[in-house]
């Protein structure tokens, strides 16, 4: 007898919502589906009598759209988003169409009671007048291309090793330091499709040839040199890794062309 009356009991408990509504009949397809965005994902549940196709998230429009899919007529459905993702007051339009579910609100949740009509494929938009308050984009790292050298193919080849020091110095500068702003991957990218152009057969002629090889260590030293630099400086904003950038691509263009110049026009002046 006392099993009895807990079965009601624990069905009552396991399909009331969050809110303490119980939903129609008909409802009862639970999904779940992450949200990946600024480097952060974040999961939105729904339950409802329909299918969940798709979903498409828009930071910048602080939209989230949801594709579903219903065989019946009458559609019934909740969605359950975290405020972090999406916050403030909705606004919400099903095939570009407002309508206004009921919405209820905690700390952590925005709880959204969806009731329409219609079978097919139908297009769900949710926009809020907030959108990741106080979240912190994390970048995406860049994948290195990697070959014998381990990403620095001509400094590994150069130095005998991709423990080399030297290689160690120029890999921490760009997963500790470049890869940690958007202007740092920015430039990464632009400088992989250039370098990796090249590089390979460099460091190949560089492992045939030991002439070559020290030709080359001796040109990329004042580089090194002035990369090493950028250890002992810091980077808190986008406008810092500019600067500095900048600076060391100036110095660069100094020590490989300008001085060379010089070098040739004094030289001149003498003959």
């Amino acid at each position: 007898m006392k099993i009895i009356l807990f079965v009601p009991l624990l069905l009552l408990l396991v399909f009331t919502p969050a809110f303490g509504q119980p939903l129609s009949d008909k409802t009862g397809l639970v999904t779940r589906f992450d949200v990946e965005t600024s480097g952060h994902s974040y999961e939105v549940k729904t339950v409802s009598n329909f299918d969940v196709l798709d979903h498409e998230f828009n930071k910048d429009e602080k939209r989230l759209t949801i594709f579903i899919n219903s065989s019946l007529e009458n559609n019934l459905g909740e969605i359950i988003i975290p405020k972090i993702l999406l916050g403030g007051n909705f606004t919400f339009y099903l095939n570009d169409l407002e309508i206004v579910p009921k919405v209820k609100s905690n700390e952590r949740i925005s709880f959204i009671t969806l009731n329409f009509t219609g079978v097919g494929n139908n297009t769900i938009d949710i926009f809020a007048t907030e959108a990741l308050v106080g979240v912190k984009e994390i970048p995406e790292a860049i994948d290195i291309p990697s070959s014998n050298g381990g990403g620095c193919l001509i400094a590994t080849a150069t130095f005998g090793s991709e423990l080399a020091p030297q290689v160690q110095q120029l890999r921490e500068l760009r997963d500790n330091t470049l890869l940690q702003t958007e202007s740092g991957i920015a430039f990464m990218e632009s400088f992989n499709d250039f370098y990796y152009s090249f590089s390979p057969m460099i460091a190949d002629y560089e492992r045939e040839n030991p002439f070559f090889k020290e030709t080359i260590k001796i040109t990329i030293t004042p580089l090194l040199f002035s990369l090493s630099t950028l250890n002992h400086v810091e980077f808190d904003s986008e406008q810092s890794v500019m600067g500095y950038g900048i600076g060391i691509i100036a110095l660069n263009v100094m020590m490989y062309l300008g001085l060379p110049i010089i070098g040739i026009v004094s030289l001149r002046k003498i003959l």
